[in-house]
């Protein structure tokens, strides 16, 4: 409650505005010589907690309401309260990009080089069909365009053959969202859309072995044994002492080995 001191009216009492032990408390000059001073409103305890709180404080929380959903089989709940996770995350300039851009990146990425590659190819083709190019002599000239173009597949080769995808300060975090709700699309028996989830979960945390066994089981089903394989061999490299990973590198390896053979088979019996 505001306090009152009362003066003289030789002036103002200076002294006035420590009367009260609040520093931060607002002193009222009057004409007259009074003074009221005026204690701020006190910070609301929500307003404090939320100042605080983390960036992805809300999308923790959400993730955690998925996690509950899911224990409770409950799934589409849990897809839902997971893409909410994903979505009240922190995205742009300064924090990091948005799982769409960072697929979006890579499309534009692997575009490239297949048009290197192309390139390449028909380079290489023109030079096969003109042959070698005979100087006034009769020897062999090399032709500085091919040169040119040798220097230039050098540089694409030794440039990056994989995608690096910039760094978002919450990745590893945004990783799990993506992982989890592709969980939740691998018991709906939506696989393509969980290998989606997962290809953006590695593009954010390369190593994290959950995500690569989660892929791996997703291209299993849409029976894509030789990169449900390569998954598996790669999160047995990350991590030796996982067990579903050496199981799953040795029953893929021998459903792969039989594919190839009936494959083979059926080449040589055309």
């Amino acid at each position: 409650m505001p306090t009152e001191t009362k003066f003289d009216s030789e002036g103002f009492d200076l002294g006035a505005s420590n009367s009260n032990n609040n520093e931060s408390s607002e002193v009222i000059y009057e004409i007259g010589g009074g003074a009221t001073s005026i204690a701020p409103p006190p910070i609301k305890e929500e307003e404090e907690h939320k100042s605080s709180e983390s960036p992805i404080a809300e999308a923790e929380r959400l993730k955690e309401l998925g996690n509950n959903e899911f224990r409770q089989k409950n799934h589409l709940d849990a897809y839902d309260y997971y893409t909410d996770a994903i979505e009240a995350c922190p995205m742009g300039e300064g924090v990091g990009p948005s799982g769409e851009e960072l697929l979006k990146l890579r499309e534009e990425f692997e575009e490239q080089q297949r048009e290197r590659q192309a390139e390449r190819h028909r380079r290489d083709m023109e030079r096969r069909r003109g042959g070698q190019k005979k100087d006034k002599d009769g020897e062999d000239k090399k032709d500085e365009d091919d040169e040119e173009n040798n220097n230039a597949d050098d540089e694409g080769e030794n440039g990056p053959v994989e995608f690096i995808p910039p760094r978002h300060t919450y990745g590893s975090k945004i990783a799990v969202y993506y992982a989890n709700r592709a969980a939740t699309s691998l018991h709906l028996g939506n696989h393509e859309e969980a290998i989606e989830d997962c290809d953006v979960a590695l593009l954010y945390n390369p190593t994290y072995i959950k995500a690569l066994l989660r892929r791996c089981t997703a291209k299993e089903q849409i029976e894509d044994t030789e990169g449900a394989l390569r998954d598996a061999k790669r999160a047995y490299e990350l991590e030796p002492t996982n067990s579903v990973a050496r199981k799953n590198v040795a029953r893929l390896q021998k459903i792969e080995e039989e594919r190839l053979e009936k494959l083979k088979e059926e080449t040589m019996g055309k």
